[in-house]
């Protein structure tokens, strides 16, 4: 219930992350993605991602609901982002939909709508609910349909993997998953992504768009 209520608006409604295209083979690009804001929840302990989802779907919808310093409603953002994370990252804390794997647990979290700064975006009331900012950053990302299964994930994120290293790029975080639609939605019909940030990029790319900024 707690996914179905995060998705009450089209994908096509929700405020997303704001991108850039750079490269695009079928469905494979590099983004450019601007600053946002996102909201995040750890679950510690949980090994079972969907338990961990809808956990953390439940603390971070009781957030934009009105559970936050200013009693007020956040609009809902697409999409939700899961993914796994080294256990020594280290994330700097401030006030809080992504999900990411640790060794003992997930976090959970989207991004806050655009009007929203980490001075004025409201501090949530659960203390396990906090705000990051993700700086600017270049990402390798696999587009597909389906359903949210672990073999189907496997499956993208060794494509996603496979080209990343064909094209000679350095890997800078764990892999994210990022999930467009409600779970009514039929998997054909799903937008499911699979992401990784990268350093740099391929230098036949590099060059072409270096060409192109000349012009």
């Amino acid at each position: 219930m707690a996914i179905v209520a995060t998705f009450s608006l089209p994908a096509q409604a929700l405020e997303k992350p704001e991108y850039s295209v750079l490269y695009e083979d079928g469905k494979f690009e590099y983004r450019l993605y601007q600053p946002y804001i996102v909201a995040e929840t750890e679950m510690v302990g949980m090994d079972d991602s969907s338990e961990a989802s809808n956990e953390g779907f439940r603390r971070l919808f009781d957030y934009i609901s009105g559970a936050n310093s200013a009693k007020s409603k956040v609009a809902m953002t697409a999409p939700v982002q899961q993914s796994r994370i080294d256990s020594s990252e280290k994330i700097a804390m401030t006030a809080p939909v992504q999900q990411f794997e640790t060794e003992t647990g997930w976090r959970v979290g989207f991004m806050l709508p655009g009007k929203y700064s980490m001075e004025n975006a409201p501090v949530p009331s659960d203390d396990r609910v906090y705000l990051r900012l993700i700086p600017a950053r270049t990402m390798a990302v696999v587009r597909y349909s389906g359903r949210w299964t672990e073999r189907n994930l496997q499956k993208q994120q060794a494509r996603l993997l496979q080209r990343v290293e064909a094209d000679g790029l350095t890997i800078q975080s764990s892999l994210e998953s990022a999930f467009y639609n409600p779970p009514f939605m039929p998997p054909f019909m799903r937008r499911n992504e699979i992401m990784v940030e990268v350093q740099g990029l391929p230098e036949s790319l590099s060059d072409a768009l270096s060409a192109n900024a000349s012009r």
